[in-house]
């Protein structure tokens, strides 16, 4: 999920859960929901836009070399 928000883009929940459930991982919507969730509560390393129907989520800038390096190292 890291992987997909280092590519800059904005992504809904939803799109999230396509990603990873088209790859190799067994994945619930709810599952994903909290994992963004979280990661934007309580590691605030992401942004939210509150826009009608859905919340889209960026990786804020000031994280993105970070999460890169982490990334590198598995």
């Amino acid at each position: 999920m890291l992987n997909l928000f280092l590519t800059g883009d904005k992504f809904t929940t939803g799109e999230v859960y396509d990603y990873l459930d088209k790859g190799r991982f067994e994945v619930s919507y709810r599952g994903v929901s909290a994992m963004v969730g979280l990661m934007n509560t309580r590691l605030g390393i992401l942004s939210i836009n509150v826009t009608g129907d859905h919340n889209v989520y960026s990786l804020k800038e000031t994280y993105k070399n970070i999460v890169g390096s982490v990334l590198e190292n598995y």
